[in-house]
């Protein structure tokens, strides 16, 4: 029994581990408040490097937004440690780090309109972009 569900395990590991399509307008997103890069996100920036492994030649920006409240300031810092820490997975992956740049819209230019926590939600991200 224990065997069997060792197998379905390690089939489920190798079907998060694959590469993607394309990488272009992925986003990962983030709590309230917080620039922690999640074991969800983690796994999807992971998947992000693979791809760029295997198209040496794409470079990209990443970008780091954020939901509308707060002073733009402080919306712009963070929003830059969003788009930071992104980027610090695909380095940590192996991805050379002039092949990444990062930049922050903070609250200026949301990805999608309207407000409440399910925009909220949606607008707090980093979102990678191929150049």
């Amino acid at each position: 029994m224990k065997k069997v569900a060792l197998t379905i395990g390690l089939l489920g590991l190798a079907a998060c581990a694959g590469t993607p399509d394309k990488i272009d307008n992925e986003k990962v997103f983030y709590a309230f408040d917080s620039a922690v890069v999640s074991d969800a996100a983690r796994d999807d920036l992971k998947s992000q490097a693979l791809y760029m492994k295997k198209n040496p030649e794409i470079n990209v920006v990443m970008e780091g937004h954020c939901d509308e409240r707060g002073s733009t300031e402080y919306n712009l810092a963070l929003g830059a440690l969003r788009a930071g820490n992104a980027a610090h997975v695909l380095i940590r992956e192996g991805i050379e780090p002039e092949r990444i740049k990062t930049i922050s819209y903070g609250k200026e230019n949301p990805q999608y309109p309207g407000t409440g926590e399910k925009v909220w939600a949606k607008n707090r991200n980093a979102t990678t972009k191929v150049k």
